[in-house]
Formats: structure tokens, sequence, C-alpha cells
């Protein structure tokens, strides 16, 4: 293979007249028009300059270019860096600044904002939507067919970025072979054909929306309802008519608060995947009650894709991600790397061909985490039970997933320590009913001044996207604190956590 990506995932549709997506509007895109699609994307970015083993930074709505955007860069050998719809400026600024990126996309709404960021970072701008953009233009007169470029599995075919709880983000490097692995253990492993519909309502800027689901459909030949987002309606509409749904926990709870949603509806699915937050043993027993159908939970990672899974054939253990995927090899340690005994309670280390390259430009921070023996550590804290079942039980770190992103509570308190009358913060994660946690803010106010909570919240709504603002906020006099003098946010989680 002159690219193994590219013609693992993509290349074997080219002719192919089937469905593979199903457009709210009632269009459809074949697997033929998709790849077409990609190779007038792939010249359009040729035109603006861009090349082989060049990163390009994409904040774009979900819509059918920008999937065939991420194509069109494993054709043409570019890195594709996606990034969350709901960052600001601010936070814009440093992805593209830090990853190099030779081209900076966005919404076509923001044009002015972005230009901006990609002035100030050297970057090229293109706009592009569900309607258009100028990159879209140009890839409109473009040839629908493009030379392959020729990788190897081991160049890097995406970049993610993740974070840390006391720093910068991290830009987790992904390689051809990263993908590649992961496409073809899950779709054998959940049994995707292509007969398969899948219920797509997740966003494509993450892991699951674009290199699990999309990734697997494709290897399997199959076809995607290709839903914006989360719509309740929707989804109902539609699963009639599809086979299969990869969620977050929200998307379930939401569904069990619909009286629509019953045995009758879901007669015809034969799978729902849960996965990129914890889904509450609760939830798993009332959607079987409700549909028969016993929810298939995995775990996964930025940095590795997907980890583990509960068994599509065999028993799906409320509470548990399953047992670590065929090709991967995970391991509970202690703080040393010690591997612990089954039953105990460690950080998680896995190895595998899904596990990534390391971190853009920070050595030190790679070598920290991704061992010289392979293994990396994830920093989650769990337990593997006497049949390799892996119960995630915690984090090491204080990451807050709700609604399936990712929080690092640090950022959010470099905001609000510099609010007028703060004098200290602490964020942490509490239970949520339908986003799995919440971010709630602990203030403690510089002498005896008076903290404005709502002046707070505009102020971190400027800063901040939404999903990460803190839902509630509490004042007191002062934090807890063990001996050395550190925040002890147990007790904070414990306090708050009802």
């Amino acid at each position: 293979m002159t690219n193994p990506l590219y013609d693992t995932i993509f290349a074997p549709h080219a002719g192919k007249q089937t469905p593979f997506l199903y457009l709210p509007d009632g269009s459809v895109i074949t697997h033929d028009s998709f790849v077409r699609r990609a190779a007038q994307l792939a010249h359009a970015l040729a035109g603006y300059g861009v090349g082989t083993g060049d990163r390009i930074a994409v904040q774009v709505e979900k819509c059918p270019d920008m999937l065939a955007l991420y194509a069109a860069c494993a054709q043409a050998g570019i890195i594709f860096l996606p990034l969350n719809t709901a960052y600001t400026g601010a936070e814009l600024a440093y992805f593209v600044e830090d990853s190099g990126a030779k081209l900076l996309i966005g919404d076509p709404a923001r044009g002015a904002e972005l230009q901006g960021v990609a002035d100030k970072a050297g970057a090229a701008f293109a706009t592009l939507d569900a309607r258009g953009g100028t990159l879209s233009d140009a890839a409109d007169g473009q040839a629908d067919t493009y030379e392959t470029v020729a990788r190897s599995g081991d160049d890097l075919a995406a970049f993610l970025y993740t974070s840390g709880t006391t720093g910068r983000s991290k830009g987790a490097m992904l390689s051809q072979n990263n993908l590649i692995s992961n496409a073809k253990t899950l779709t054998d492993l959940w049994r995707f054909t292509s007969d398969d519909v899948l219920l797509h309502a997740l966003p494509i800027f993450h892991t699951h929306g674009l290199f699990v689901a999309t990734n697997v459909m494709l290897v399997a030949g199959g076809a995607m309802a290709f839903l914006p987002k989360l719509d309740i309606d929707q989804l109902i509409d539609w699963m009639p008519r599809a086979t299969a749904m990869m969620g977050v926990p929200t998307f379930y709870t939401r569904l069990l608060d619909d009286a629509r949603f019953d045995r009758a509806l879901t007669q015809d699915m034969r799978l729902f995947i849960s996965g990129s937050a914890p889904l509450l043993s609760d939830t798993h027993v009332a959607f079987e009650a409700r549909t028969g159908h016993r929810i298939l939970e995995r775990y996964g990672m930025t940095e590795t894709n997907m980890n583990t899974s509960n068994p599509y054939d065999g028993y799906r253990r409320a509470g548990t991600v399953g047992l670590p995927l065929p090709d991967v090899a995970l391991k509970v340690c202690d703080a040393d790397g010690t591997e612990l005994p089954r039953g105990e309670t460690g950080v998680v280390e896995v190895r595998g061909p899904n596990v990534f390259q390391g971190y853009w430009n920070m050595p030190e921070k790679t070598a920290e985490e991704l061992r010289g023996d392979g293994f990396f550590i994830t920093g989650d804290l769990g337990v593997q039970d006497a049949d390799g079942y892996v119960t995630i039980v915690g984090r090491g770190k204080d990451l807050i997933i709700s609604g399936g992103y990712n929080i690092y509570p640090k950022e959010l308190e470099l905001v609000l320590d510099t609010q007028p009358g703060v004098l200290e913060s602490a964020v942490i994660g509490v239970p949520h009913p339908d986003l799995g946690e919440m971010p709630l803010a602990v203030l403690v106010p510089e002498g005896g001044a008076q903290i404005d909570i709502e002046a707070i919240g505009r102020a971190v709504a400027d800063d901040l996207a939404r999903f990460k603002q803190p839902r509630r906020y509490e004042i007191r006099e002062s934090l807890p604190r063990n001996t050395m003098g550190k925040v002890q946010k147990a007790a904070l989680r414990s306090e708050y956590g009802a």
C-alpha cells in the first residue's frame, strides 16, 4: 500500500454507489461521491499552499465537507487537527500557533475573528460550513480524482489536543497505523457490516465521532444517519431505519426521559454503544428494562482511541468498561509502575498499536507518560477483576468529563483567580444526572470582599467555551488543605457531591 490509511479506510469506496451519509434534508451522499469530494478538497488544500506533512487546524460545524476534509488530508498526507467548535478565539489561537498549522479553516460567521487568529499565527485562512465557504468554493471547480501521496503507517495522520491539570494543552500525535488498527479491530469486535446504518449524532472534532464511528463505518462499508447534533426527535425518527448507535451517556439518559423511546421503537436495532464518560449503572439497568437491550460500554482516550470494550457476544457488565481489546495489553499498576494483582486498584497502563506517538514538541511530557516499553500511563484509576473486566473508579488527575467533553479544572481556576474579589478558587466535578459530571467552582473571597457571581459568570463566558463554564458557584472562607498545603479536592467532592 502506498498510503495505508487512505488505502484501507477510503480508497475501497471509489466507484461504489451505495449510501454512505443520510442527511437530515433527505439527501444521500454515496460512498463514491464522498471519495470524489475528498479529492476535490485535496486539490483545494494544495491551492492554499498546504502539502505533505503540513498541519491544518479545522474549527467547523459538523457537515459532510468537514468529514470529507479528513479524507482529503489522508489522501494528501496532511496532518488533520480538528478543534472543538465551542472554543473561543483566544483558546483557538494557542492550538493554531502551537501546532504550526499552515492553514486555519473556520466558520464563515466568525470570519473576521478567525482571520485575526490565523494572521497572528502566520497561517492562511479559509472558511467552510454546510452552505459553502471559500474552501468549498475552491474545491467545486477541481478534478474529482487526486493522486494519493505515498505515506507509511508510521507517518502522522492527526493531532488531537488534550490537557493536563497543571499546564499547557498537549498535542497527541496519532499515526496512520494508530487509526487503522483501532478501526479494523472495532469493526470486527462489534460485528459491523455493510448492512449497518449507524445513528451518528456525535461531534466530529472528537475521537469518538471521527476516528471511532466514522472509521468503523467506512471499514465496514455501511452507512450513517449523519445528524448535526443530539436531537431526540431526530434520533427517534431515525431509529426504525437504523441498526446501531454510538453515543455518550447523555444520549441514553435523554432517550429514557422520552416516553416514545420503548421496546417497539428499538426492535430493529442490534447495538447501542456508550463511551467518552462513565455510564451510571442505574442508566444501564433502566435502559435494559425499557428496551431489552444491554448497552455496550467501552473505554478510550484521546491518546489511544479505544482500549477496552464489553463483549458483543457474552455478558456486558454494568459499571465496567469491559475487556482489553484483542491487540491491547492492559495492566493496573502502583505509582512506581509495578503491576498489581487482579482486584487491586491502581493506575491503568495500556500498550498496543492504538497508542499514540507522543506529544507534539513536548519530549519531556512524552517521557513522563509513555514508558520505554511502550506502555502509556493513562492517569485513570481502575481495577481489573479475575475475569479481566476493567472498572474505572476515578482519575489520578482532576479531569472532569461532562457530556463526553473533557474539562480541565486548572484552566478554569486560572480565569477565576484573576476575578475581582477572588483570593483563590478550586474547580471540581460533581455528579449530574444528564451530563455525568458538571464543573462546580468553589471561591474564597479576598479579605472582606464581596464576590459578584453574575459578573464572574460573564467574565468566564468571554474566555471559555460554554461546556467548560461552571454550572454552579460556592463561596467559602477557605479551601481544605493537607499538611503540605495542597488543596484537598477529594474533600470538596465529598462535601458537594450530593
